[in-house]
């Protein structure tokens, strides 16, 4: 996997609780980032120990398991997915996956094992990529219109979140944070959560 976690111990510093976190069903891009803005008005943790993780790929189809959507054992693809990262200092570093039926927060080898799987056994148009953005980044930088969320009617296909559209000073659209940056010498599809993009 491409994935390299820091850290080694196995105690976990709860962000937020799950109860606690706003959540609609595939807007996981805003979920995380009313996890990103709990994270900050609550100011228990540094924000600088938290990213915001966009999983995709050239084709939009990237396969993850241990999701809600699909019961079971088999994966569920999505176009895109995104989670949150935190790197604790001197500690071991956690996922968030509002979507997982792992653990919240999930120890990181754990999820990337179970979530996952090996890209040994998966084709090539189905493995993913990374892009990992620091969270004062994303707070700073994502809007949506949800736009993208609507068929070619204007009707919406998932009900969209009770509150506003999230708008920001940088307002990038979902579309701006599934570009990759490769990192130099690696295979085509090595991108590392060591890679931070900015």
């Amino acid at each position: 996997t491409a994935w390299a976690a820091p850290g080694s111990s196995h105690s976990a510093r709860l962000l937020a609780p799950g109860d606690a976190c706003v959540y609609s069903s595939c807007y996981c891009e805003e979920n995380i980032w009313k996890l990103c803005e709990y994270i900050k008005n609550h100011n228990q943790y540094p924000l600088e120990e938290c990213y915001a993780v966009f999983i995709s790929n050239e084709r939009k189809m990237i396969p993850i398991w241990k999701q809600q959507a699909r019961p079971g054992n088999g994966p569920v693809i999505w176009d895109y997915h995104v989670v949150l990262l935190h790197v604790s200092s001197g500690g071991q570093s956690f996922i968030y996956d509002l979507d997982t039926v792992l653990p919240f927060p999930c120890p990181f080898d754990t999820y990337v094992e179970e979530a996952f799987k090996s890209d040994d056994d998966i084709h090539p148009q189905f493995r993913r990529k990374f892009r990992v953005i620091r969270a004062d980044s994303y707070l700073k930088n994502f809007a949506s219109d949800r736009s993208h969320m609507k068929d070619s009617s204007g009707n919406w296909r998932e009900p969209p979140p009770p509150y506003p559209c999230i708008e920001t000073g940088g307002s990038s659209p979902v579309d701006n944070f599934l570009r990759f940056k490769k990192m130099e010498g690696c295979s085509p599809y090595c991108y590392c959560l060591a890679f931070i993009c900015i």
